[in-house]
């Protein structure tokens, strides 16, 4: 069927739908615009290109046959019209016309439709502070940004830089900054930890702790108030707990989140949230059935709380153009929403996620628990492997699992547990089915009892009251106060591990293996509160059961135990 179909935007689901259209549709007459002059590129690649990993930007632009997506790709290979530097000024919905103006020449005109797509992305969120627009102030918005940045760390005109904002983008930026081109680089956040809305206080601190490690500098629960220089970036005036200083910084990358580029839509007429992101349903319509929207411009379901969210992911808006251009041609294709996973690489170290943090499920009102585990992420006889730490959000009462996030050096193991995680979201799984979750094992990949189950069987512990825990954060805050008298720290490992801190903390640090617990009980006072540890948490936990057989009641265990103190810089012993 011949029919005019015009898509606005052009980077990642515009193209998507376009060509689906064109495989579903021969006849349909396609039309592809965006106002940047590059079309159709891997827009998360930008980092990397930005470090040099990637070596020339044409390649974000390639296919993985090595052909550029251009405008002749377009028109020769998929038999669309493709525009770049062109602009969608406004939507007449009852004459079905577009109106639109070539950036280059400034000619304007009417493009006729049957259907219509919105691909119109998101815009980088501007601070409201002096210097922002300064020559060295940029945000990494598109992939002509990144070759402008690029340019001037090629040409050596950085010594230092400040990214403002510790989401993605912000320490992926951080990153190809220090790592390949050796900045001093320090990263400004509003909100106490890195990640905010992704990992947990304690995960958190393990990705900073790594990072720094690295040579990049971090100031939390910190703001910028001001960009200063003589005609050019030079400096940042940055407002934090501590008082007000200033940062050297030849280069000013703001990161501080995107919002939906929803003005065409609302001009239109179209259902706009109040976050201002299009309104669709699972069709990927618009409350007009003849316009489709999705990808950063527009909301989708969260599969978690059933409530719409705005989630700018790459990988989401590729899967959303496959569903618009299905529905283009009548199939009816649905897109039931997401629960936002989630991955990114920091030097050695990776996190991880899907779903909601603990501070994000009561946000949405939810009684949830988090429970933290460390295991290795092979056979504990394997010789490579690591230590892999998750946490799981489930709701007290269902057992739901709401959300897991981790964290560890080798990045396929933890990208492969939080993708089986994330295939089971949309049918609501539960601790148990973690704890029953079946995974191909053999050393070399996993454990005979793979972490999540482990992290299944510590949910269902936890849900239980059978395991009472604390966080290695929470631990630092007790160790703190050791010289409580109603503090009583016992160690349950083997003498050879716990000899360090026995030296370094007579009195303090207790020992009892965890074997001789039993028949030691009499060591242990009843009326003081007994904080349990050992390497993973594991045999803390037994031991935590024995004393609670034998009548004792007030006894934790720290969760993730020794490996999860050292990855968040709490190790007594390093202190």
């Amino acid at each position: 069927m011949r029919e005019n179909i015009v898509v606005i935007g052009a980077v990642a689901l515009g193209p998507k739908a376009a060509c689906r259209c064109k495989r579903l549709n021969p006849e349909a007459n396609v039309i592809l615009l965006d106002r940047g002059a590059r079309i159709s590129y891997g827009g998360c690649g930008i980092p990397y290109y930005v470090s040099g990993d990637v070596s020339d930007a044409d390649e974000l632009q390639s296919t993985s046959f090595h052909m550029l997506r251009d405008t002749a790709f377009f028109r020769d290979t998929k038999d669309i019209e493709a525009r770049p530097r062109t602009e969608a000024l406004s939507i007449d919905r009852a004459k079905k016309l577009v109106r639109v103006r070539n950036l280059d020449t400034g000619a304007e005109e009417d493009l006729p439709y049957d259907k219509l797509v919105l691909a119109t992305g998101s815009s980088p969120r501007q601070l409201p502070i002096p210097g922002v627009d300064l020559p060295g102030v940029s945000a990494v918005a598109d992939l002509d940004a990144a070759i402008k940045i690029r340019a001037g760390l090629t040409a050596g005109q950085v010594g230092s830089a400040v990214i403002v904002g510790a989401g993605f983008i912000g320490l992926e930026m951080a990153v190809a900054l220090a790592d390949m081109w050796g900045i001093e680089t320090t990263v400004v956040e509003y909100a106490p930890l890195v990640l905010p809305t992704v990992l947990s206080p304690v995960l958190a601190r393990m990705v900073q702790l790594h990072m720094e490690e690295k040579g990049v500098h971090f100031r939390l629960a910190a703001q910028v108030t001001a960009i200063q220089g003589d005609g050019k970036a030079e400096r940042v005036v940055v407002k934090g707990p501590h008082g007000e200083e200033t940062i050297d910084a030849d280069m000013v990358i703001m990161s501080v989140g995107v919002t939906p580029n929803s003005q065409l839509a609302k001009a239109a007429g179209l259902d706009v949230s109040l976050r201002g992101g299009i309104t669709i349903d699972e069709e990927m319509r618009t409350s007009d059935p003849d316009i489709f929207a999705g990808g950063d411009c527009a909301e989708i379901k969260n599969l978690v709380t059933g409530q719409n969210f705005f989630l700018p992911l790459g990988s989401l808006a590729n899967r959303q153009g496959r569903i618009i251009g299905d529905n283009l041609c009548g199939l009816h294709s649905r897109f039931p929403g997401a629960a936002g996973a989630w991955c990114v690489k920091l030097f050695e170290q990776n996190a991880s996620g899907v779903g909601l943090t603990l501070e994000a499920a009561r946000r949405a009102g939810l009684d949830a628990v988090s429970v933290h585990v460390s295991q290795f992420d092979r056979a504990h006889f394997y010789p490579d492997k690591d230590f892999m730490f998750l946490e799981l959000v489930a709701e007290r009462g269902t057992g739901r699992v709401l959300g897991v996030q981790g964290v560890c050096s080798l990045g396929d193991a933890l990208v492969g547990r939080i993708g089986a995680v994330a295939a089971l979201m949309p049918h609501k799984p539960t601790v148990t089915d973690l704890a029953l979750l079946e995974l191909p094992y053999s050393p070399p990949f996993n454990s005979a009892m793979d972490i999540l189950n482990m992290l299944g069987n510590v949910g269902e512990n936890i849900l239980s009251g059978r395991n009472k825990s604390v966080d290695p954060l929470e631990f630092a805050e007790l160790f703190a106060d050791r010289d409580n008298p109603e503090l009583f720290f016992l160690d349950c490992r083997e003498l050879g591990n716990a000899a360090t801190y026995l030296e370094k903390f007579p009195g303090v640090w207790h020992h009892i293996p965890q074997g001789q617990l039993a028949g030691r009980l009499d060591e242990v006072p009843r009326d003081r509160r007994v904080v349990m540890l050992c390497n993973s948490g594991a045999r803390s936990y037994e031991a935590l059961l024995t004393l609670s057989h034998a009548g004792f009641t007030d006894v934790v265990n720290v969760a993730g135990g020794v490996a999860s103190l050292h990855a968040v810089g709490k190790d007594p012993k390093a202190q």
